[in-house]
């Protein structure tokens, strides 16, 4: 059994979607999951105009409202915040190359550093303090993260994701002994509802 979960650690529905995911797959313990980084906004250096800081700011709000998780508001007073996430992306990347199957736990380090702890996770410190926190190396993980197969790697992530059409993020498919895709979610819901269309296929 296969699943590809395509998502963004940067992305606040994802960390929304993360306690449904993670009770859904909790029913098929033997499933092989793909994590593919979607790449909400790539890589710069600028600030993030006023403007945008107030939109995500407000979508933080509805989240938490929608979900069961709760999120830190500080980031915005403590931070300089930056509208890029490929590193954010890479280096989920990074975490997989070094140790096999840690996609779910980095990409869980970058939310908990963002959204809980107020730490910016578009710089290369807050990432490999977040690498450091599930046991891997950290000049290992300096040295992957900025290495050109895993740039390459996302690429092909980005690519997966343009051809399966995903225009936000969280997205799960399920994919069946031909290799064909069906979507249980385009965006967020919940663990119930990813059971039902599950079963309906």
């Amino acid at each position: 059994m296969r699943f590809i979960y395509v998502m963004d650690p940067m992305c606040g529905w994802c960390y929304g979607f993360q306690p449904e995911l993670e009770l859904f797959l909790a029913k098929y313990p033997q499933a092989q999951v793909n994590w593919i980084m979607g790449g909400l906004a790539p890589d710069t250096d600028q600030p993030m105009a006023q403007a945008l800081r107030e939109t995500i700011s407000s979508y933080w709000h509805q989240i938490e409202s929608k979900t069961k998780v709760s999120f830190n508001h500080d980031f915005w007073r403590f931070n300089t915040p930056i509208r890029a996430t490929y590193q954010a992306c890479r280096a989920v990347i990074a975490a997989q190359c070094i140790r096999e199957n840690s996609s779910m736990d980095m990409a869980k380090a970058i939310q908990r550093a963002y959204y809980q702890l107020a730490q910016n996770p578009s710089l290369d410190d807050t990432l490999i303090a977040c690498a450091g926190s599930i046991g891997l190396d950290k000049p290992k993980f300096q040295e992957v993260l900025g290495c050109a197969q895993t740039q390459a790697q996302l690429n092909q992530h980005l690519d997966l994701a343009r051809r399966l059409r995903v225009s936000g993020f969280p997205a799960l498919f399920y994919v069946n002994e031909q290799g064909e895709a069906y979507p249980l979610t385009l965006g967020f819901c919940s663990a119930t509802e990813l059971e039902q269309r599950f079963g309906q296929l």
